[in-house]
């Protein structure tokens, strides 16, 4: 986990401008708590805050690349590549010469050996600034999932660009403002691939590459999924996979800090951590695994079971530790931890936005820093589900028939969508219409395969909507409240090898028991005990208890007072209504129901107060004013 920032400008020289380059480096400390550095030269400035992971003593950024003739190139990365001593070994045959052992002199190395092709050949998570000083040009290139973020902000023939929206605001020139289609991504759950929310900022899409020179800017995908006929058998896709999660997390276990997996005790967490307990005995390291599982106090006793969650997490999470011989670390919560000040402003400052899972974002915060005290770097299943057909909606015939994006269907049954409409947002902004238009775009760019079965066809538009949306959503989340305490996340499940095979692989291979996650189950199957291998996929647990309900309607009320941002997109007596809704009518169900609906209320509110936020709204007679 590390942070880089910056500004590129033929308007002015950026010389003079250290103070605004130190300040916008300043604000990404929390994800590269370990050393900072600032580059400038009259027309560009770098900026980079460094987590040591590997390497400790070299890999100091920004860095620099020179030959006998002087310098040739500047660059700020954040992530890790997994292949980089392939690399590196390739790269030395080629002719170059490395004075560290750290994967970022072999990023800038490729770079200079592949020109803006060098992002293809790379493994890993990564964002990436490159100054290139011969041609006076500006490359940034973000990994192929976009699991590192990279935002970018065109400013009067000038660009700044931030790991975090915060760098970017560090800058004088620079405000905050939301306009109707910020609010509609924010309240619409649609995750839009290049959208920065904010009126006049983007965020560099997934496998993309960027360069901006004097002529302008040219942006362009180095990878997207593509379609393709699948001719493995059955038990040859199950032996691939096998064969390729056990290649990915080997990789994955490399660090030269401590290092620990995320252990829910669901198929995921389960099988990274049996992966990776074996790679690090394979790589000579039999020190335990530090595993880590997050619980609620009183959760098992107050346990309720629905279409989300059937069982508790930590049963399952001790017996897979035990398996493995892992160190199992159990981080215990109550209300009071979640509805803590402290914890909410640290939650929501991470993400610069407000938060879109309600209790979960929270909960996360304070398991990613209980993490962060014993270990760097946490292995994550994060991205499985979505890739193997783990939620519900993949298996719901009426969500796969939803004309829309398929996660829609739990938001409407559980009833947020109902409670948008109570509130009057459904109406004013447009979502059902703004919705419509973004799943008719996704639908359209995605690849097709000639030939394939309607229900085929159908079950790949549902996993490329899920792998190319939901899924940065939730990496987004992740990265965001990670990099806040300077914990690096690692998501072997974004693997594109094993993203590009698995989703050409046939629906009818991929559930070919009729359960969630067939392929991975099988895949998996005499590695993980078979409890886990047989329970039902139990997403990330959210609390039950009724005394969280109470405190989030108090702080509800609160908010509504003249002035309050929030009644800038909904009256008051709109409000006053959902309250009226007996106490524990709103279930729990994550970020679907109409109970998160009211933590966004809150925390849109701070959100908008916290930043400053400019609210641009183009129609606003249509808000109700009842």
């Amino acid at each position: 986990m590390c942070g880089i920032t910056g500004w590129m400008s033929f308007e002015r020289n950026l010389d003079d401008q250290s103070v605004i380059a130190q300040a916008m480096t300043d604000t990404l400390t929390n994800r590269g708590p370990d050393a900072g550095g600032i580059w400038l030269d009259k027309n560009i400035f770098l900026g980079h805050r460094r987590l040591s992971v590997i390497d400790i003593q070299g890999g100091i950024q920004p860095m620099e690349a020179s030959d006998d003739h002087g310098l040739k190139a500047v660059m700020s990365y954040n992530g890790e590549v997994y292949n980089y001593r392939e690399l590196r070994q390739e790269l030395i045959e080629a002719g170059h010469q490395f004075k560290t052992q750290s994967d970022t002199e072999v990023v800038l190395a490729s770079y200079l050996e592949w020109g803006d092709d060098f992002a293809a050949h790379l493994n890993g998570i990564f964002a990436v600034a490159i100054w290139d000083i011969k041609r006076e040009e500006l490359i940034l290139a973000r990994d192929h999932m976009g699991v590192k973020p990279l935002y970018y902000y065109p400013l009067n023939g000038e660009i700044l660009f931030g790991s975090e929206p915060k760098a970017i605001f560090a800058h004088p020139d620079v405000n905050a403002v939301i306009d109707d289609e910020g609010l509609r991504e924010i309240f619409s759950i649609v995750k839009t691939p290049g959208h920065g929310i904010f009126k006049g900022m983007f965020e560099l899409k997934p496998g993309s590459i960027m360069k901006i020179n004097r002529d302008g800017h040219s942006q362009r995908q180095y990878w997207q999924l593509n379609a393709r006929e699948h001719t493995d058998t059955l038990e040859e896709t199950i032996e691939h996979v096998r064969e390729l999660m056990t290649d990915i997390v080997e990789r994955q276990v490399v660090s030269d800090v401590p290092l620990g997996t995320l252990l829910s005790g669901g198929l995921d967490s389960s099988a990274l951590t049996v992966l990776a307990a074996n790679a690090m005995k394979k790589q000579g390291n039999n020190e335990p695994l530090k595993a880590f599982s997050i619980d609620f106090v009183g959760y098992e006793d107050q346990f309720s079971s629905n279409v989300q969650w059937e069982d508790p997490d930590t049963p399952f999470a001790i017996e897979v530790a035990k398996h493995v011989g892992a160190h199992h670390i159990n981080v215990m919560l109550d209300n009071d931890d979640i509805m803590n000040n402290d914890t909410r402003m640290a939650t929501l400052k991470a993400q610069d936005l407000p938060i879109s899972t309600g209790d979960m974002e929270y909960s996360l915060y304070l398991l990613c820093a209980a993490v962060r005290d014993r270990v760097t770097v946490a292995i994550s299943g994060e991205s499985s589900d979505e890739l193997f057909g783990g939620y519900t909606w993949f298996h719901d015939t009426d969500a796969v028939d939803l004309n829309s994006f398929p996660w829609h269907h739990p938001f409407e049954k559980a009833g947020g969508i109902g409670a948008l409409k109570k509130l009057g947002l459904w109406e004013s902004l447009g979502l059902g219409e703004y919705i419509e238009k973004r799943y008719n775009e996704a639908i359209a760019e995605m690849p097709k395969l000639e030939g394939e079965s309607e229900i085929e066809a159908r079950m790949r538009q549902i996993t490329y909507l899920n792998v190319t949306r939901w899924e940065n959503f939730l990496l987004d989340r992740s990265d965001r409240i990670s990099g806040a305490v300077g914990l690096e996340i690692r998501v072997p499940f974004c693997d594109y090898r094993l993203v590009d095979y698995v989703f050409n692989t046939p629906w009818a291979i991929r559930n070919f028991d009729g359960r969630e996650k067939s392929l991975l189950r099988a895949a998996m199957r005499g590695l993980v005990p078979d409890s886990v291998l047989d329970r039902k996929k139990s997403p990330y647990p959210s609390t039950q208890d009724d005394g969280y309900e109470t405190a989030l309607r108090k702080r509800v009320e609160s908010i509504i007072e003249p002035g309050a941002p929030i009644l800038q997109l909904m009256s008051e007596s709109d409000i006053q209504k959902m309250l009226e809704v007996p106490q524990g009518s709103y279930a729990v169900g994550g970020p679907w129901s109409a109970r998160s609906v009211l933590e966004r209320l809150v925390e849109f509110n701070t959100w908008a107060i916290e930043y400053d936020v400019t609210i641009e709204l183009d129609k606003p007679a249509l808000l109700k004013a009842s």
